[in-house]
């Protein structure tokens, strides 16, 4: 439990540390003033003046933030003579707009740093080939002699007639167990190979057989490890982080439809409460198990955050967007209000996704 706790918020603070570093960067290659770059929300814990900006530590630890001077307009500064031209809101629309984007960027390339690492660790991929991962004692393929680690190549059916045999290739588990249900009951002939070596095998798959078993009585699968290499992980790497990305895409499309619609949101959806606990099963299948789990959760984080939406970087980038193209700025209180109001449907999405991991826990 305290393990599992202690690598849910190491979690969040990496996430929330890359993001908001983000920012940090982006605002200082502009020459922005960074009044603080907070860990956690205020109050304010401990905090540390290096140059001029204040580097702070803060009770709630959730989430973080940057706070940019004229992040919000026009605004004084206490006992300070700040350039204007060093104010958030007097840059020009382009680097506002890196800047806000950058934290969407650090989770993404955070996500496909930690996914192309995976990637040289070794990962299951699908192949042509067809491996007995286990033999049940007792079942026919027990019987015939097949092993843990042979590769079923074909299957060699004898003609009635007495012409050739006809072999069929297996080159897939559903190819298997198509051509298993298909001569159940009839003695054939397996091509297997064993190491190096190539070797026929009589069997006779069952026609009557336990609910958790097969015909054969074995388990199978198509799957190999394959390590990539440096050069290779972080082209493969993008890809992945591409198209987990658009899945994800779909799948918060998919939730905020049914919320707004007041339909029932699928019990898979996660929130604070739910991601602790997957935490605790990652935590199980060991260290890669959760840098996947970072790594998903690092685009998710940069995904919903570039949605146009209040409060979110997606909506304060769209409000920078709308300046660029009317060439006027937006009432500073409009913005504001728009944004609180946005952070206050955002929380009660939250408590929502929280009831939803409560219910999905209690009901098991």
């Amino acid at each position: 439990m305290i393990l599992t706790v202690f690598v849910f918020f190491l979690i969040l603070s990496v996430l929330v540390l890359v993001h908001e570093l983000g920012h940090f960067l982006a605002a200082k290659k502009f020459n922005i003033y960074v009044e603080e770059f907070g860990f956690g929300l205020p109050p304010r814990f401990m905090g540390i003046k290096k140059g001029e900006t204040v580097y702070s530590i803060n009770y709630l630890p959730f989430g973080g933030f940057v706070k940019l001077y004229g992040e919000e307009g026009e605004q004084e500064t206490a006992g300070k003579k700040i350039a204007k031209n060093r104010a958030f809101y007097a840059r020009p629309v382009w680097q506002r707009v890196i800047v806000i984007a950058a934290g969407v960027f650090m989770n993404f390339l955070l996500a496909i740093a930690i996914i192309s690492y995976i990637f040289t660790q070794g990962v299951l991929v699908p192949t042509e080939k067809v491996h007995i991962e286990k033999v049940l004692t007792g079942a026919p393929a027990d019987e015939a002699g097949l092993k843990e680690g042979d590769i079923i190549r074909k299957f060699i059916i004898d003609s009635e007639k007495g012409a050739n045999p006809e072999e069929i290739k297996i080159t897939s588990t559903e190819k298997l167990i198509e051509t298993t249900k298909k001569y159940s009951g009839k003695e054939i002939t397996l091509e297997i190979m064993r190491e190096s070596r190539i070797l026929q095998v009589d069997i006779t798959p069952r026609t009557e057989f336990p609910q958790d078993q097969g015909p054969m009585g074995v388990l199978v699968s198509n799957f190999e490890e394959k390590k990539y290499s440096l050069i290779e992980a972080p082209v493969i790497g993008l890809k992945e982080s591409l198209v987990l990305s658009w899945e994800l895409l779909k799948g918060i499309g998919t939730t905020l439809q049914k919320l707004v619609t007041f339909q029932s949101v699928s019990k898979d959806v996660a929130g604070p409460i739910g991601i602790a606990q997957m935490t605790g099963e990652a935590i199980k299948f060991g260290r890669n198990a959760v840098l996947e789990m970072l790594g998903l959760l690092s685009l998710n984080l940069a995904i919903i955050n570039i949605l146009p939406f209040p409060a979110l970087d997606g909506g304060r980038l769209l409000f920078v967007v709308i300046e660029g193209i009317t060439g006027r700025r937006i009432k500073t209180n409009l913005e504001r209000y728009v944004h609180q109001i946005g952070m206050a449907i955002l929380l009660f999405l939250i408590i929502l996704v929280t009831i939803n991991d409560l219910i999905r826990i209690f009901s098991r």
